[in-house]
């Protein structure tokens, strides 16, 4: 068990938490959620230990052994990837490396050897001899083939690095495991391996994500962080999120009586429960809304952003045709032979195990790269609009909002019809005048967003548009690319935003490309599209 009791966080006059009092046990997962800086990450530090509170203390149960995800890609460059993760167990690690050290004493000495037989023991207990096994194995399930188990964790890029580290927290069976961001730079695959294996973990697991998917799957619990306060309700995400709608809904309706509102959530309760017992989560060790109060449901206090899409014109049969298309970087293949047409109303999920392939695939498109061969061309009554993976280009400037926004509207707009678009994406007041260049990351996306908006493309192209974005901004975008009635290309590492909103699958890759219209659950759960899919790597 860890817990917090009394904990206050101030930063100047910014009150991050006040009092809080809260435990975590036993055999649950928490999915910490809450808007962009309102303290999820800093929380966790808390509980890590990483940072003092004002007051308060953080206790965790004795003899308990604590993991925490590693934010520092860069700790242990010099360190090889195998034992890099075997250190995610301090004391075997130590053990180990006091054990060597002992068998490698010129001067071994009778003392020697019955000290390296008490550590050996200890070893044996800790199941140090399946230690190298056990890490190599997590290392392949996150997608760390055996040629790089033993080079220097410098040699690796930074998604294999994020890969490492993540296996570094799950290695040894920690009593209590803290994962920030955990399926950051994870490709869909490798998320489903760590849901499976957070699964099957029998221990507590404490995670801030903004992968509702991910979220559903593995938690039994939601800690909501807001206000000041940290506020926790049986269940995962969805049950929260729509729980909590329902609640401000009710609130909102004066007429009906306490007795209907309870009838109407116990129904609710029910009704979710049993969609609930069908999942896969409901297979494992957990179990989601045996002990639900209704008086714990109350109304969520976020702000969602109201993001639409409209057409200024409704587009032709003509969309996109793509005919042999291919595209590598520093000699290496991206994709290739890549023939598609987009039919009006397509919606298709680009994927690719690499994510440079899908990226290159929308700056060509756009025209910021060049193919190496192949053509493509835009019906006439195309209007595309664009949010890349990287926006960094277009901060560059001390412009405010108001004018970074009017240098995209086509024609004259005055100040009241852009504030509408900066409005919608929750920029109201005087956050209109702030600097373009000073923006948080989620911020900058929420002004793409805007951006987007004001085009009114009938052709959205989309890289990675759930990167920075908070839980509230991620459902009003997939709500919004659900309801658009165009035309929709786009790449994501989120399941639920991939399966929500796609009706085709497009993947590519070195041997050219998959074609499947179909949802993205039907995709990996056809074998023949999994087996065409090793071949295309291969």
């Amino acid at each position: 068990m860890i817990a917090a009791q009394n904990l206050s966080l101030a930063f100047g006059k910014r009150v991050l938490f006040d009092e809080v009092n809260i435990k975590f046990s036993g055999n649950n997962c928490y999915g910490v959620i809450g808007a962009n800086g309102a303290g999820k990450s800093t929380f966790l530090k808390i509980l890590a230990g990483e940072i003092d509170p004002n007051s308060g203390h953080v206790s965790i149960e004795p003899g308990k052994r604590m993991a925490v995800l590693n934010q520092n890609h860069y700790a242990f460059d010099d360190v090889s990837v195998l034992d890099t993760v075997m250190m995610g167990h301090a004391p075997l690690w130590k053990l180990m490396k006091e054990k060597d050290a002992i068998y490698m004493k010129p001067d071994f000495s009778e003392a020697d050897g019955i000290k390296a037989s008490e550590l050996e023991a200890q070893f044996a207990e800790m199941d140090g001899w399946n230690a190298e096994s056990d890490a190599a194995a997590l290392l392949s399930g996150l997608g760390i083939s055996e040629e790089h188990h033993f080079s220097d964790l410098k040699h690796l890029n930074g998604s294999q690095k994020v890969r490492v580290l993540l296996a570094q927290a799950l290695f040894g069976n920690p009593d209590i495991l803290i994962l920030d961001e955990p399926t950051n730079d994870l490709d869909l695959q490798t998320i489903s391996w760590l849901e499976d294996f957070l699964l099957e973990f029998k221990n507590t697991v404490i995670v801030v994500s903004h992968d509702r998917h991910f979220l559903d799957t593995i938690c039994t619990h939601i800690v909501d962080v807001d206000f000041g306060q940290v506020r926790m309700f049986s269940g995962n995400y969805s049950f929260w999120y729509e729980s909590s709608q329902l609640a401000l809904s009710q609130r909102s309706s004066a007429n009906k009586k306490a007795e209907e509102k309870k009838k109407e959530l116990q129904e609710f309760i029910a009704r979710f429960s049993a969609n609930a017992s069908k999942s896969k989560q409901a297979t494992s060790r957990r179990k989601l809304l045996e002990k639900i109060n209704v008086d714990d449901i109350q109304p969520s206090t976020r702000r969602y952003p109201a993001i639409i899409f409209t057409q200024e014109r409704k587009a032709g049969d003509q969309i996109l045709e793509i005919k042999d298309l291919s595209k590598s970087q520093e000699g290496k293949p991206l994709f290739s032979n890549l023939d598609l047409f987009v039919n009006r109303g397509d919606k298709i999920a680009i994927l690719s195990k690499d994510s440079s392939a899908t990226t290159a695939f929308y700056q060509v498109l756009m025209g910021e790269q060049k193919p190496d061969n192949g053509e493509f061309k835009f019906g006439q009554t195309i209007t595309t609009s664009y949010l890349p993976n990287d926006n960094a280009e277009f901060f560059q400037t001390n412009e405010n909002l108001i004018d970074w926004l009017r240098q995209f509207a086509t024609g004259e707009k005055d100040e009241v019809y852009i504030r509408g678009f900066l409005g919608k994406m929750l920029f109201s007041g005087e956050e209109v005048f702030k600097k373009a260049s000073v923006l948080s990351g989620g911020e900058k996306v929420r002004c793409m967003l805007s951006r987007m908006m004001l085009a009114q493309g009938n052709l959205l192209l989309i890289d990675e548009p759930t990167n920075h974005l908070d839980l509230e901004s991620i459902q009003a975008f997939n709500n919004a690319l659900k309801d658009f009635t165009g035309t929709v290309l786009f790449t994501s590492h989120d399941h639920q935003f991939t399966q929500t909103v796609a009706n085709r699958i497009l993947e590519i890759g070195p041997n050219g490309c998959i074609d499947k219209l179909c949802t993205y659950d039907e995709y990996i759960e056809n074998e023949q599209a999994m087996a065409d899919r090793e071949q295309l790597y291969r």
